[in-house]
């Protein structure tokens, strides 16, 4: 029995010179369809600063589902800080939470001075999710750090 010469490395039956057999007829690869997580009740935590409005939406063991800012939204500047800017981005974040992930209920955290603070809150409310409780979590010193000197302006 005498052995056939195999064809040269790279070169199917057709004949193609240099083109390996994978290159000429690749398969679609499909990718399964990612399932939806249902979770119906979160935590929100809103971060209002004097200068931007974040808002992070979690399950209730704290891994982040989504997240939205004024400034992811689009605002730039002195906007960023305003009401609006807050609600904007309230309205974004909610309205993923709310439909890629089912949520129906949070409970929600607010840290900071800012003056997003009732606007962010009251659009998560309007955006379809029933608001359980609303925590105060920001940080109080007890004389602690001394602050910095006044401003002269």
């Amino acid at each position: 029995m005498a052995k056939e010469p195999k064809a040269a490395a790279g070169t199917p039956e057709t004949g193609a010179p240099g083109k390996p057999a994978a290159a000429t007829k690749r398969k679609k690869e499909f990718k399964k369809k990612r399932e939806r997580r249902v979770i119906p009740h979160g935590v929100v935590y809103l971060a209002a600063s004097f200068n931007n409005t974040q808002i992070s939406i979690t399950d209730p063991d704290g891994r982040v589902l989504c997240w939205s800012s004024a400034g992811a939204i689009g605002f730039k500047g002195s906007r960023k800080g305003t009401p609006y800017a807050a609600q904007q981005a309230s309205l974004a974040a909610a309205g993923v939470a709310r439909d890629q992930y089912g949520m129906k209920s949070v409970e929600v955290r607010v840290k900071g001075p800012g003056s997003g603070r009732e606007s962010a809150v009251r659009a998560l409310a309007a955006a379809g999710l029933h608001i359980v409780v609303i925590r105060d979590v920001t940080p109080i010193p007890h004389n602690g750090c001394r602050p910095p000197k006044r401003r002269r302006v």
